[in-house]
């Protein structure tokens, strides 16, 4: 779908006419509307002119130009990614690749400087900070003018008005010269006005030009001539480097930037942005409205659902950062409450159409589930009921916008507004579920259907509760679940905090029971909140291996039965017996599966047995079970129905005639009762419940831990342990646990360190929202410095305050009693924050490490925290930033430091908000790249990448340019080409991979590490290899400061690095590498893997070459072992291996008969030159695609 508009646009970003903003484009004389489509045009054809025709400028357009000018002139300022504004963000690769790397492949091959900086060796412990974000050589960006403002003659009276005058500028040039500009509707002139005298006469000359940089370029040389030197350097950064992202990226460290004089930024700031922009009509957008009708678009064919998805996700990522002004602006105090005579927490606001409330317990609505602690994790809990429901996305069905912003300790939820439940009591607008948890419940008939129709996707069980005159009402969602028809007539759905069944590991009840397996890992624990609720992607595991169950055990005895049945036909005598004996075993097994559910677990562990004796195939099972469950043969014989009776018993399914398990949300929530005669029999549902809980306990942990250890999963950080561990639907509360098991795990020791300080990280987290909301404004930078001195510093930390404050506090007696009326959340500062120490900083870490995780660390500082968990500063540094909003000034900290302080006030540069939001997906664009996986799987490659390279069509169709999943799919895109040998194209594909993943996921998130190492590779196959080099110090230089040298992704990182450098002939340095690779290898991957005899045939490689014959002999041998061990004897590699000792052992022959030659003295004796043949490019390519795992397949 191609605009008009979007010629505009373009105009307006080339170099030769970005000058230019008020403009019309025309063909054959007729001007084009704006928002036409090009196809949907008359007349355009193949060849036709379209013409850009100069408009009058209005006052709007003025404005809208002299802007356009000032981001122009700033547009390769860096400020803006500083200071997260506008969707900018930071990207570092070109300062690597120097320029675009698909046009050096044309220029001629580069000179090889290869030598690590030494924070890059294996072993180093220097983790310099400033080396994130590398300056480049030409970063001035050359100034243009000194001032450009609007002028203080503004607005133009009202005779020059009538003269057409806009508005006025001040311009100051480099030249010094200073000048008043007049906008009128043909363009900008020179008037005759100065500082002290409003003269609007044009000046002579007066040089009227349509756009602001022509008269710039007129009047003054130096503005010219460096405007072009920007228009250029412009022109060459990569479009990546510039578009805006969808949601904006924070930087966590950031130079001093010079704060300069901008007028227009001013301007901004304190009038269009707040405010104001209530007052304005036709400014503020009404949210709700337009998040509710795009979801209302056709959906029938795939350019509807590409135009519907577009839709959707524009505004959606419009609402979001608009959310997030308002929740700064609401604790910033810049907003009036709607109820401003109550006290601060229980305030409410409306900004911009958007509803903010603060997560506090405020009515004592949480008093029974856990007070402030529940209040705060109940935004978090009603935003995945969100994503859930609008996953499913029910035509009809309504959820509102909804965004939960975290700033400066305080949790905010923004939501659309519902059309006119503002004029009305809460209890008139809901129609559905209820208000008083549970007292007085609604039902309507209509809710009833929209939500049975989704929570057959959600596995949402339709239930009974009794209201207060025990009569029971049917519900399918929990009780807390509100349904309101808007003023607009739409059926919205809000509080969905309960949207998925409660997790009893976390909920101890009395008179409940959890199994014994369960009680020996230490559960239940008792939690801060009743709000534990299981995750959807577990639900879905448990139901998905529930059914394989049920499939499994009925097969297994329809088999059985069929046999009988052949048998019975010719042996009448002997069946008697076996059927008599048969019967006896079916009603034990009856009586079995009646007897008490406490042992479910054996139960289907026995069916499990029974179903390997038979060892049969899952896709035969569900063909024999589906075959009698179709229902058509409607006389079904009593031995099948009782077949399906004992599955669907023996799996708990809630019907015994077909395989059913859903989950009622409301089983254990306070103060509802239930109706036993109309639903299945509450202890059914809640063993449903209890058996889930379970399920995550003795089979996804499980499962976890198996796929670390096969190195299918390994996160690198935080953020991508917590990603591994949702995807596997294990709640975070769990990490504890998880990290209790890793403990015993050798193997996977990097994991252990990585989980150890999530927890200690989280806990910080918790500790430091409450401190935050202690601290007053003016001593939050000293408070936020105090905080991380407490937790990363081991030496003594005094009270920050003495003697110090700019403005101490003199008069707060009195300040504090007029406070609550300006600004609520301005807290009374009893400066109580000053004296945390790290002691007491550390106490409270381990209280609440053993609260919330079950977890007992066993340090008391961070020292020792660090010594017996292998953790590191840095990296904790980084996380903490992360995790709450932080930016620190970007310098070289000494972190072991042990009698200087590390962080000071001027530390800590700014404080962001961390958002959270649903994302809405590209759902098409999803399945052909799923299909296409399948595909490349089946060896098919051509089809999958078709499929594939469609996928990223259908991304960038409804996403934009920029998106993590757009990233990825430009490294799926890459590697292929990699794969079918097209390395241009895999180097094209990769470098915009990178330069993406910089800018939506962050310059030092895990993804990125492995986007720079794939860029890496393909430089390397393009003859790059000083650039190969660089990007692999930047990629394990970052990897190294996310989470230390003990990971099994630096080992690979290592033996890349050390094979380039083998290939240039760098062999001691190339040595180094190798070795660490190998050491890392074995620890992970045990001594006897496949992959450390790779790494011991290197070394003996590398060291051959060095002329260290014996020592290449030795691990060369390692190697050979490995191989006749694991290959056999007659494998290719074991060979190869063999072949290559003998020739060591020659070498090493010849040598030592050399030397004995010296050494006996004889004459003419000399030491033979090492026969050195450096590795040839193509054979090192081939070792590098065998480490990172590519193989190379015949096409189909």
């Amino acid at each position: 779908m191609e605009l008009v508009q979007e010629i505009h646009q373009l105009l307006m970003d080339r170099e030769d006419t970005c000058h230019r903003t008020c403009f019309s484009l025309q063909l054959d004389g007729n001007t084009l509307d704006n928002f036409a489509e090009l196809k949907n045009i008359e007349g355009l054809k193949e060849g036709s002119v379209i013409k850009v025709v100069e408009e009058p400028y209005t006052m709007r357009e003025a404005r809208i130009h002299v802007r356009h000018v000032r981001d122009l002139l700033k547009s390769l300022d860096p400020a803006d990614a500083y200071n997260g504004v506008e969707c900018n963000s930071l990207s570092f690769l070109n300062t690597f690749t120097m320029g675009d790397l698909v046009e050096k492949k044309k220029m001629r091959p580069e000179s090889v400087d290869c030598t690590p900086p030494d924070y890059i060796m294996p072993d180093s412990k220097d983790r310099p900070l400033t080396a994130l974000q590398p300056q480049s050589k030409d970063q001035k960006v050359p100034q243009c003018v000194k001032v450009l403002t609007t002028s203080a003659w503004n607005p133009p009276p009202g005779y020059r008005k009538i003269h057409g005058d806009l508005m006025y500028l001040y311009v100051v040039t480099l030249e010094d010269k200073h000048y008043h500009i007049s906008a009128c509707s043909r363009g900008f002139y020179i008037n005759q006005s100065t500082a002290e005298e409003f003269n609007p006469k044009p000046a002579t000359p007066s040089h009227l030009c349509h756009s602001l940089i022509e008269l710039l370029n007129q009047i003054s040389p130096q503005f010219k001539r460096n405007f072009a030197t920007l228009q250029k350097k412009r022109g060459q950064r990569h479009p990546f480097e510039r578009v805006a992202t969808p949601y904006q990226v924070y930087a966590w460290t950031a130079p001093m930037i010079e704060h300069t004089l901008d007028a227009i930024r001013a301007e901004d700031t304190f009038s269009s942005k707040l405010g104001y922009e209530e007052h304005i009509p036709g400014q503020t957008r009404d949210w709700n409205e337009e998040l509710q009708t795009t979801r209302e678009l056709p959906r029938k064919t795939l350019p509807e659902r590409l135009l519907r998805e577009r839709a959707i996700f524009k505004v959606h990522s419009d609402f979001v950062a608009a959310a997030t002004r308002g929740a700064m602006a609401v604790i910033d105090g810049n907003v009036m409450a709607i109820n401003p005579g109550e006290e601060a927490k229980m305030q409410m606001f409306i900004w911009n159409n958007i509803f903010f409330s603060l997560g506090f317990d405020v009515r004592d609505h949480y008093k029974e589930l856990g007070g402030d602690a529940a209040a705060f994790v109940a935004p978090r809990n009603d935003l995945q009921g969100v994503r859930v429901y609008s996953a499913v996305d029910l035509p009809g069905l309504y959820t509102l916008g909804t965004v939960v912003i975290d700033y400066r300790g305080y949790r905010v939820t923004a939501q659309s507004i519902i059309p006119g439940i503002l004029e009305r009591e809460q209890e008139q607008s809901v129609v559905y579920g209820s208000i008083d948890f549970g007292k007085t419940v609604l039902s309507h008939p209509k809710y009833l259907d929209l939500l049975n129709k989704a929570g057959q996707q959600l596995k949402i069980m339709p239930h009974h509760v009794l209201n207060d005159k025990d009569e029971p009402v049917e519900l399918c969602s929990s009780v807390e679940c509100k349904g309101i028809i808007g003023n607009d007539g739409r059926h919205y759905i809000l509080d969905l905090l309960r949207t998925f069944p409660p997790d009893v590991n976390f909920l101890p009840l009395e008179g409940e029971e959890l199994s014994r397996e369960v009680k020996l890992l230490g559960f239940p624990i008792e939690h801060k909140h009743k709000l534990c609720c299981l995750r959807q992607e577990l639900i879905d595991s448990f139901v998905d291996s529930r059914y394989m169950m049920f499939i499994k055990y009925a097969a297994y005895h329809l088999q059985q039965l069929n046999l009988r049945k052949t048998e019975e036909k010719m042996k009448q005598q002997a069946v008697d017996a076996a059927a008599a004996e048969d019967n006896k075993t079916e009603e034990e097994k009856e009586k079995k599966a009646e007897e008490d559910k406490d042992e479910e677990n054996s139960k289907d562990k026995e069916s499990e047995k029974e179903v390997s004796k038979s060892q049969m195939e899952d896709a035969e099972a569900k063909k024999i079970v589906e075959s009698i469950t179709d229902g058509s043969k409607l006389e079904l014989e009593e031995s099948t129905k009782n077949i399906v009776k004992t599955a669907a018993m023996a799996v708990g399914s809630l019907k015994d005639t077909e395989f059913d398990i859903r989950f009622n949300p409301d089983v254990y929530s306070p103060g509802i009762k239930h109706s036993e005669n109309l639903d299945p029999s509450i202890s059914k549902q809640r063993q449903l419940v209890k058996d889930a809980a379970e399920f995550l306990l003795t089979i996804q942990i499980p499962t976890f831990i198996r796929d670390c250890l096969d190195h299918s999963a390994a996160p690198m950080d935080g953020s991508t342990l917590s990603e591994a561990l949702h995807n596997r639907g294990i709640n975070i509360r769990y990490l504890g646990k998880v990290t209790n098991l890793l403990v015993k795990v050798k193997k996977l020791e990097y994991l252990h360190s990585i989980a150890v300080s999530e927890l200690i990280l989280r806990a910080a987290k918790h500790i430091f929202i409450t401190y935050l909301q202690g601290v007053d404004m003016m001593n939050l930078s000293v408070a936020i410095a105090h905080f991380l001195n407490c937790f990363l510093y081991s030496g003594t930390v005094s009270n920050p305050l003495q003697g110090q404050d700019e403005f101490q506090s003199r008069n707060n007696k009195k300040k504090n009693k007029r406070r609550g009326r300006v600004n609520p959340l301005a807290c009374s500062d009893n400066n109580e924050w000053a004296n945390l120490t790290p002691k007491s900083l550390w106490n409270q870490l381990k209280c609440e490490l053993k609260s919330y995780f079950d977890y007992d660390l066993q340090a008391n500082d961070i020292e020792s925290a660090i010594d017996t968990y292998g953790l590191q500063k840095i990296s904790l540094l980084r996380s903490f930033c992360i995790k709450t909003g932080i930016q620190i000034l970007l310098r070289d900290y000494n972190l072991e430091s042990k009698n200087k302080l590390i962080f000071y006030e001027e530390d800590i540069l700014n404080i962001f908000p961390v958002v959270k939001h649903i994302n809405p997906r590209a759902t098409d664009a999803y399945n052909f790249y799923t299909t296409g996986q399948n595909k490349i799987q089946q060896g098919y490659l051509k089809d999958g990448y078709e499929l594939i390279t469609e996928a990223l069509n259908l991304l960038n169709n409804v996403y934009g340019a920029m998106h993590p999943e757009i990233a990825q799919c430009l490294r799926m895109i890459a590697r292929l080409n990699y794969i079918m040998g097209e390395h241009g194209d895999a180097l094209a594909y990769q470098q915009k991979a990178v330069l993406m993943s910089e800018r939506v996921n962050g310059i030092d998130h895990p993804y990125t590490i492995v986007e720079y190492a794939h860029l890496a590779l393909y430089c390397f196959a393009n003859s790059q290899v000083s650039t190969a080099l660089k990007l692999l110090y930047r990629a394990r230089y970052l990897a190294v400061l996310n989470c230390g040298e003990n990971h099994p992704e630096v080992a690979l990182l290592d033996s890349n690095i050390s094979l380039i450098l083998h290939a240039v002939g760098e062999y001691e340095l190339s040595l180094r590498f190798l070795e660490k690779a190998l050491a890392l290898n074995i620890k992970y991957f045990g001594a006897k893997s496949l992959k450390v005899a790779v790494s011991y045939h290197l070394v003996a490689r590398t060291q051959s070459c060095m002329g260290n014959f014996r020592s290449a002999l030795n691990n060369e041998k390692e190697a050979y072992a490995i191989y006749k061990q694991q290959l056999g004897e007659n494998h290719e590699k074991t060979k190869e291996s063999s072949e290559c000792l003998k020739h060591l052992t020659q070498q090493a022959v010849v040598l030592q008969k050399k030397m004995n030659e010296i050494y006996t003295g004889k004459n003419g004796a000399s030491l033979p030159p090492i026969q050195i043949q450096p590795p040839s490019m193509g054979s090192v390519l081939d070792m590098l695609n065998v480490i990172n795992g590519i193989l190379f397949v015949q096409i189909r």
